[in-house]
């Protein structure tokens, strides 16, 4: 079995995972978010870890019991992607982490789309830049904060962070390094983009990534902590979106998925590392198969914005799904637009302006109506991703928002096709998964066993069709007044 961890952005989790596709009791531990003056969001990186100590060493108390004849055969890590975790030679913090949410580079990030410096680095990367990506980060600190980069031997991520003080290794998973600066074909840093950003002599900062089915050993101090043998193997990435693609069952090129969570990630598995149609916005990743990447457009919306609509309307989420079926296909009239984060959006486009709205409004409109518009709105937004990525193939989906059967509906509606939900232990399983073949054993049971499936009603089909191109229309009117 394997104990997997996933280091979300305020909750850690871990859990066992045994080969006949069982899980363990999940464990978890928060960590804390600072949002301070300035846009800045940071994390204590010596919190963060004693979170996936703490929880670790309940997941191994439950080996004994869960699955007595299996020996732990790796720990396996995902968590939180983009920011940046700074690090000394001996993998020290160098200040606190600077968290994929902080907008302290929003003005870094303005300057390079006025001047083509975003749109250069994307047709070189595949990477469309967002101000908590590691390169406008690195640019800001460059120019208000030197000597912290001067202290720093690493310009990391959350992932290896915590495999350098696990294992001692100073390293990075490529799907990590790819945004913004990596040439994923060859999974070595493109030294033009980084000229471009203006930070060619940070360059000794960024850790090469280590090639694919790399496994780490556990030191033995980091061991006895865990309650772990010292030496066991340790696999590190991919980050949580991939993590979660390969956990919800991504296997053939074309194929989608949707990680509807806090923010709404959109990702499809392509043979080639060719960005998708659209403006710079999105990222390509390389992942732990040489032959495989992923498009992915992390936007900005999700459940974040829903539970905030809920709050105002004075509704608790287990009444989401009553509530949705008390509203018709388009909400009685209103439609909304969903992008409700502070930072604005970053996919299918980036404008830190974006902002959300609600339309059609009468005396009529009813709480129901209000969660329905939010909802399809997303839902279309999820649609306007996946078009730009090219999803060609089966679309599976997972995180908080994917426990809704009307939710999970909608979704299928405006994908035109029925949607492959996997529910529990998303992220970790894909660690597991990658996990069992760095070390060459597969797992008794594939990851693409599906909980159930959201089927797509021909007359939500047709509706949402008109409606999505409304959506479209309605949003770039939108963009041209923010």
């Amino acid at each position: 079995m394997i104990v997997g961890v996933d280091v979300g952005t305020s909750v850690t989790k871990a859990q066992l995972v045994a080969r006949d596709g069982r899980t363990g009791p999940a464990h978890e531990a928060r960590s804390t978010l600072y949002t301070l003056p300035g846009n800045r969001v940071e994390q204590d990186m010596d919190e963060v870890i004693g979170t996936v100590v703490t929880v670790v060493r309940a997941a191994v108390a439950d080996a004994a019991q869960f699955a007595p004849d299996e020996p732990v055969e790796a720990l396996a890590l995902t968590g939180q992607g983009d920011g940046l975790w700074l690090r000394d030679a001996r993998g020290r913090p160098v200040g606190r982490a600077l968290s994929w949410m902080d907008g302290r580079a929003a003005p870094v990030l303005e300057g390079w789309s006025a001047d083509g410096t975003t749109d250069a680095v994307f047709r070189r990367t595949g990477a469309g830049m967002f101000p908590g990506a590691a390169g406008p980060l690195l640019a800001h600190l460059a120019a208000h904060e030197p000597e912290r980069l001067a202290a720093a031997e690493t310009a990391g991520y959350c992932v290896d962070a915590l495999t350098q003080r696990f294992t001692g290794e100073r390293t990075v998973d490529a799907s990590d390094a790819s945004v913004p600066f990596l040439d994923v074909s060859t999974r070595t840093y493109d030294d033009e983009a980084l000229g471009l950003c203006g930070l060619s002599d940070w360059r000794g900062l960024l850790a090469d990534p280590a090639p694919p089915g790399t496994l780490f050993g556990l030191l033995p101090k980091v061991a006895a902590e865990l309650g772990l043998p010292a030496g066991l193997p340790v696999s590190a990435g991919p980050f949580d979106i991939p993590a979660c693609g390969f956990g919800s069952g991504l296997e053939k090129t074309g194929q989608g998925n949707l990680i509807i969570g806090t923010t709404l990630a959109c990702q499809v598995l392509a043979a080639d590392p060719a960005p998708g149609s659209g403006e710079p916005a999105g990222m390509v990743l390389a992942t732990p198969y040489a032959d495989r990447y992923l498009r992915v457009m992390p936007a900005m919306i999700g459940t974040a914005g829903l539970d905030w609509l809920l709050g105002m309307l004075g509704v608790r989420i287990e009444e989401l799904d009553a509530l949705l079926a008390q509203s018709p296909y388009g909400a009685g009239g209103v439609t909304a637009l969903p992008f409700l984060s502070t930072s604005g959006e970053r996919a299918p486009f980036v404008d830190a302006r974006a902002r959300g709205r609600l339309d059609g409004l009468s005396p009529l409109t009813g709480r129901a109506d209000l969660v329905r518009a939010l909802c399809e709105a997303v839902a279309y937004s999820a649609r306007h991703c996946l078009e730009t990525l090219g999803v060609a193939g089966e679309i599976t989906a997972c995180g908080g928002g994917a426990r809704s059967g009307e939710w999970g509906r909608i979704f299928a509606g405006v994908l035109g096709r029925d949607v492959h939900v996997r529910e529990d232990a998303v992220g970790i399983r894909g660690a597991a998964r990658v996990a069992w073949d760095a070390l060459g054993t597969a797992p008794e049971t594939p990851a693409s066993s599906f909980a159930r499936v959201s089927r797509a009603d021909p007359e939500a089909v047709s509706y949402y069709e008109d409606g999505y191109h409304r959506y479209l229309d309605t949003l770039e009117k939108a963009r041209q007044s923010w």
